[in-house]
């Protein structure tokens, strides 16, 4: 493995001629951070890759770390034919929950110590907290008539990569003013410097006078209550919306003579009942079960129904406003820090480059970075560094994996792996032929239809037990007096439990009904 090591070595040496900057993190002896700041140079915990090979760990979590290497001489983008290449590795080995993972393109001198107000001119990598979650690709452009540099965000970024092995951030300006952001290889983000970032590069030619306001006489209602239109004589206003429909006659079977509700019978009068305290003993109502084959029992009233002649509170019909003059706005003037530059690739010269982050994860692992302007270099420096160490933490990964689960698992997984091949296949034959892979893979297309046709029947199924309608009997009304029953009873019980006389009621099976006992006074 030493000899193998060594030939890396030498091959990465040799690569190094004509790059503009690369850092494999060796050592710290170009690196400068403040006293609170710990990175270190270590080995990965998790997963490592080519044994021995060391990157910049940031050891602790709920930390703030900075750390700047400067460039001497500094880069200088050519602007001409070439593009500007960015790219180095990150490695989450406790994960990423909240902080940032990203490198920062520094644009003067620093004479100290970077902090988080050290202006930068390209600030690219992931960032992850609650909501956020985006590959970060900030650059700074100069204002020529205002003198003052602006942050320019990319819209809509794309997600971080949660890996516990390395990942590979690559992003690539162009002469044409695009760029392109890969991750691991993959493209993940493309678009133009000058239409793809918040604010735009160049400022609008016109803008709002920030001194015009909306006169007081201007009318932006379009359309208006008639004011000639009267409400007609014959205009009822008093009939309701509904009325009982007069052409739903009682039902043959329906017993007016019949009481809805009748006293339970199976409720007797407590032995220790009081008139003269509790009134008149009345038993709960139940449901009478002489109603319960018949459409109903006391008076019927019929269903409503939208009433005819309904014709609610009236009011007069809208009509175009004579004076609208539609949604007022500010007049336009000429921006005075316009400007057009359709050059923003042209970057600024980079002095120092570095990382300074905050995270609650610890473990977070910089490596091999990459500065330069030649696409063949860097993809030869990638082959020697990230295109060994990936495979290497991946068969790691794996190992960790399975001596974690049993046979059945392996077997489950190996199953679940082969259908997966066979989905994937066939999805992209049907993608580019379709009647061709219905015909090829009409094994696959079989189980589809078969998992969709399981799939309706089980939501329609289950619409039909949501949309279902429930009936209940209906329950007795509750009087004032049954609460105070109620109450009485319970005190009685707790004289009970604290080992006064015992009551001579007895405890029957309809105790459950005393809470409805009714008294009558």
């Amino acid at each position: 493995m030493k000899s193998f090591l060594i030939l890396i070595a030498a091959a990465t040496a040799t690569l190094t001629k004509g790059f503009k900057f690369t850092e494999e993190f060796n050592s710290l002896d170009n690196w400068v951070q403040p006293q609170h700041s710990k990175f270190v140079v270590d080995v990965a915990s998790v997963y490592p890759g080519i044994d021995k090979d060391t990157g910049l760990v940031a050891a602790d979590k709920a930390t703030h770390y900075s750390i700047h290497s400067p460039l001497s001489p500094a880069i200088h983008p050519t602007h001409q034919n070439t593009p500007f290449l960015l790219q180095y590795q990150v490695k989450l080995q406790d994960g990423l929950d909240c902080g940032g993972a990203y490198i920062k393109l520094f644009s003067e001198n620093i004479h100290s110590h970077i902090t988080p107000d050290t202006p930068y001119s390209i600030m690219f990598g992931p960032d992850k907290c609650g909501f956020t979650n985006k590959v970060h690709f900030i650059f700074t452009h100069l204002n020529p008539i205002t003198g003052e540099y602006t942050q320019h965000h990319l819209t809509q970024p794309p997600p971080i990569k949660q890996s516990k092995t390395s990942s590979l951030y690559t992003l690539s300006i162009h002469p044409d003013n695009s760029f392109h952001i890969f991750i691991n290889g993959d493209k993940a983000r493309s678009g133009s410097l000058l239409t793809d970032f918040d604010p735009p590069v160049n400022p609008p030619h016109l803008i709002h006078d920030p001194h015009d306001s909306k006169p007081g006489n201007w009318v932006e209602h379009a359309v208006i209550p008639d004011p000639s239109a009267t409400k007609p004589d014959d205009w009822d206003e008093s009939q309701p919306p509904y009325i009982p429909d007069p052409h739903s006659p009682k039902p043959e079977n329906w017993r007016q003579d019949l009481p809805t509700f009748i006293p339970d019978p199976a409720i007797t009068q407590p032995q220790d009942w009081d008139e003269e305290e509790d009134g008149e003993f009345v038993p709960p109502l139940i449901p009478n079960p002489d109603c319960e084959n018949l459409s109903g029992c006391g008076t019927y009233t019929p269903p409503n129904i939208p009433n005819p002649l309904y014709k609610g509170p009236w009011t007069p019909p809208s009509i175009v406003n004579p004076d609208y003059k539609g949604p007022w706005s500010p007049r336009k003037i000429e921006n005075p820090d316009y400007f057009l530059d359709n050059h923003p690739h042209a970057l600024p010269p980079v002095y120092a480059v570095g990382f300074e982050i905050w995270s609650m994860s610890a473990g977070i692992l910089f490596d091999n970075i990459f500065i330069g302007d030649d696409e063949r270099e860097l993809a030869e420096f990638t082959k020697a560094t990230y295109a060994i160490t990936k495979p290497i933490e991946e068969a790691r990964e794996r190992e960790a994996l399975e001596a974690t689960i049993d046979d059945d698992v392996k077997v489950r997984r190996g199953l679940i792996s082969i259908a997966r091949s066979h989905l994937v296949d066939f999805v992209d034959r049907f993608n580019t032929r379709p009647l061709d892979a219905l015909r090829e893979r009409w094994d696959v297309a079989s189980v589809l239809a078969a998992c969709v046709a399981v799939v309706l029947t089980l939501l329609t199924g289950l619409l039909g037990v949501l949309g279902g309608a429930s009936s209940t009997a209906p329950k007795a009304p509750v009087k004032p007096t049954q609460v105070k029953m109620a109450n009485k009873l319970d005190k009685k019980a707790e004289k009970a439990d604290k080992g006064d006389t015992p009551t001579t009621t007895k405890a029957t099976a309809n105790d459950a009904h005393d809470a409805n006992l009714t008294k009558r006074r």
